[in-house]
Parts: structure tokens; C-alpha cells; sequence
């Protein structure tokens, strides 16, 4: 298959509307041909006339590990171009940065996660152009994850970096796909153009989203593999509690636990809880020590997630339901638990990070709510998904 950055260096004629213009590319480490050339090299080896360069969170060079690592302007030493971060001292682009182009390219691999902050810069890009009267190509890369839906949806006045708008946790779409939403959500009057993958087939096995014959380049520094990328709509959660999410592990996003957390009775009361919410997957028992971040160089019991092999089933996997029952399993077995983290997460003051990544408070209520049962998530959580199917119908490309 083709993603859009190839299709676009291969084909003359859909680079014809580009001549004669300034173009300046949105993109970060992942942003490689099918030969693992960067956009940048390549778009300039075809002779597109690249006058500047925007990089996301981690930046262009995917050179800061941890969330919330600010990332500076600079000067690319290879072509002298400016490099503007759209997650340093500006989460918008600045009017200077857009008098210096006409046309955006976006080269962006996402993770199909609402939370991953690339699809709130795509926002921000496009109300932008929209603004100063510019056009915004995306090149379309494949959703890792393919087509599932789960998760709430993001409630009105809970908007953030990683809220962008009203979709569930795991929205289904390519950023291809997401643009054209945004720009009918926004009502945005922006010439807004996706140069579309060729052949790629969301529900086809083994890679149920990611092509096995494409190399996986990290799309942030721990973003390592499909498997985490799997599991990262429910472990991103863990970024609000006070359980280690595996930073400072050579497998982050793809397990969790803690010094004072016993991994075998919290995987025991989730089979009790709710075991059809296990499926899909494999679960085990682990020890762990993570070299940074959270309990670092403390040994954590905790539980891995196996989202491969022939434990994997992609139509049965629920991340999200997954992970929002470990925290309902240690709640119970521990009511005390210090479980939830207070502080400006992604700069959102005011506001619990566990509400802020979930777009409102409603699981953290689930959990916490002694009373509460697995059905009583599920009754809110299947309306918003349905309702979400059937918005996202008339944006899908593929």
C-alpha cells in the first residue's frame, strides 16, 4: 500500500498544484516514506519549495521523552530553514510562521487515540489557516488501530490539548478523516485537501490498522510499537493516577502497577468483576523498576497487557473497558488507594488529569462509586459509541 506522502512524491501531477509556491510541512520523526526517508528530504529532493518546518509534541526530532517537555524554535542546520514548535512557548501557530508559506503539508502518524495531542494541533493548524487564508494537505497515514470505537465522549466545556472535540477515547479515523470532521464541526471556510492512502484496509489481519510491511518508526519516544499503540487508549489513563504506566520501561503504555499494588488480586477481582472485559488479550503478572518517571527505581508489581499472537483478537479487545476496570479491581480491593494524581495536566488548571484525559468526570465517578457495576458504565459508555458511529459515517475515506 501507499500512504499519502507517497503517493504525492510518485505522482507529478498531484504535487502540480504546489508549484509556485512557499510550503511548509507539519511532521516529526515518523514522517518517512515507504524507504525510511524523511518527508523533509524527500518533498525537497522532488524540488517542492519547503520554506518552513512545524513540529508537534516531542517535536520535530522526537527529542523529549517525558509529557508536558516544552520544545524550542530553531533553525534546521540542513537546509536553514525555520522550525517552529507548535508545543513550546505557542500551541497555535504564530501570524509570523504563517506569512511564511501558502500551502501546509501535514505528514503526521497519529495513534487513534483522542488523547494523542497530534489531533488537537491538526485543529489548531486548520483554524489557523482558515484565519490567514491558507490551504492544509494532509497526507494520510493509516490509524494504527483500525476501526473500533470505545470510550465516553468528551463532554461540552471540557475541551483541552488532549480534548480536541466531542469524540470518544478511540475515534476510528485516519487524520485525513478527522480533518474534514474539524473543518464541518467548525464550520471552518479553509481550502482543506487530503492526498488519500492507497490499498490500506483497516479491518484486514494481521495488522487490523498498521501494514506488517511498513516499518513502525516511533511517532513520539514511547510510541515503540503497534502493541502499545493497541493498548494506548485505555493505559493512557494511567497519566492521571498514581500507578506507573511503564516510562522508564523498555514497554511503556503496555502495563501498569505500583510498589503497594498486588498484580495477581488485581487481575483475579477484574475476572471477577467483569471478565468479559478481559477479552481480546492476555494479561500478566509482572515486576518491574522503572529507570525515570513514576516509582523510579522503586520494584513495582503490576500487569502486562499482550495485545499480540494468537491471544489477540482485534473485534473483542477493549483498552479503554480494560483499564477502567483495573481501576475499579484496585478500588475495591483497596478503597483508600491514593489512585488519582492532582496537578495542571496539560496545562489544564483546576481540573483532576484523570477528568481532563476522559473529557469530564464520569469514569472516575464510575470507579470511585462503591455501588456502581460494570453495566452501569457500559449503559453510558454503548450510547456514545453508537452516536459516534453514526457521525463519523459520512467522514470515513476508506
Amino acid at each position: 500500500m501507499n500512504f499519502g506522502i507517497d503517493r504525492l512524491l510518485a505522482d507529478p501531477a498531484l504535487r502540480k498544484p504546489l508549484e509556485g509556491k512557499r510550503i511548509a510541512l507539519l511532521a516529526h520523526p515518523a514522517s518517512v516514506t515507504a524507504d525510511l526517508t524523511h518527508a523533509i528530504d524527500a518533498l525537497v529532493g522532488v524540488g517542492v519549495n519547503v520554506t518552513a518546518m512545524f513540529g508537534p509534541q516531542h517535536g520535530v526530532r522526537g527529542d523529549l521523552q517525558d509529557n508536558m517537555m516544552e520544545s524550542p524554535d530553531f533553525t534546521d542546520p540542513t537546509y536553514g530553514m525555520p522550525v517552529f514548535s507548535l508545543y513550546g512557548e505557542v500551541r497555535r501557530p504564530t501570524a509570523e510562521s504563517m506569512d511564511l508559506f501558502d500551502v501546509l503539508l501535514v505528514d503526521l502518524q497519529d495513534l487513534g487515540t483522542r488523547i494523542y495531542t497530534f489531533i488537537t494541533t491538526l485543529r489548531y493548524v486548520l483554524e489557523a489557516a482558515a484565519e490567514h487564508r491558507k490551504a492544509v494537505w494532509v497526507l494520510d497515514r493509516p490509524n494504527p488501530v483500525g476501526r473500533p470505537i470505545e470510550g465516553l465522549t468528551l463532554l461540552p466545556g471540557w475541551e483541552s490539548f488532549v480534548g480536541a472535540g466531542p469524540m470518544p477515547m478511540r475515534h476510528g479515523l485516519t487524520m485525513g478523516e478527522l480533518g474534514h470532521w474539524f473543518v464541518d464541526l467548525l464550520k471552518l471556510d479553509v481550502d482543506y485537501q487530503v492526498v488519500a492512502m492507497e490499498g490500506w484496509q483497516p479491518d484486514a489481519a494481521p495488522g487490523f490498522g498498521w501494514p506488517v510491511d511498513r516499518t513502525w518508526i516511533n511517532p513520539s519516544p514511547n510510541a515503540p510499537n503497534v502493541m502499545m499503540a493497541r493498548a494506548y487508549p485505555g493505559t493512557v489513563m494511567l497519566e492521571g493516577t498514581s500507578l506507573s504506566e511503564g516510562r522508564g520501561t523498555t514497554r511503556p503504555l503496555e502495563l501498569f502497577g505500583a510498589p503497594d499494588v498486588a498484580a495477581r488480586a488485581v487481575i483475579g477481582e477484574m475476572r471477577r468483576l467483569a471478565p468479559e472485559w478481559l477479552e481480546g488479550c492476555r494479561l500478566r503478572e509482572i515486576w518491574f523498576e522503572p529507570t525515570f518517571h513514576k516509582h523510579v527505581h522503586q520494584l513495582c508489581n503490576g500487569v502486562q497487557i499482550h495485545c499480540e499472537g494468537p491471544s489477540y483478537d482485534h473485534a473483542a479487545f477493549r483498552p479503554w473497558r480494560l483499564q477502567a476496570l483495573a481501576f475499579k479491581a484496585i478500588r475495591t480491593l483497596y478503597p483508600e488507594y491514593p489512585l488519582w494524581r492532582d496537578f495542571p495536566y496539560e496545562y489544564a488548571f483546576g481540573k483532576l488529569p484523570i477528568d481532563v484525559i476522559n473529557g469530564g468526570p464520569g469514569l472516575r465517578e464510575w470507579v470511585d462509586d462503591a455501588a456502581s457495576c460494570p453495566g452501569d458504565l457500559t449503559a453510558v459508555t454503548i450510547a456514545d459509541e453508537a452516536a459516534w458511529a453514526e457521525r463519523r459515517q459520512d467522514f470515513l475515506r476508506y
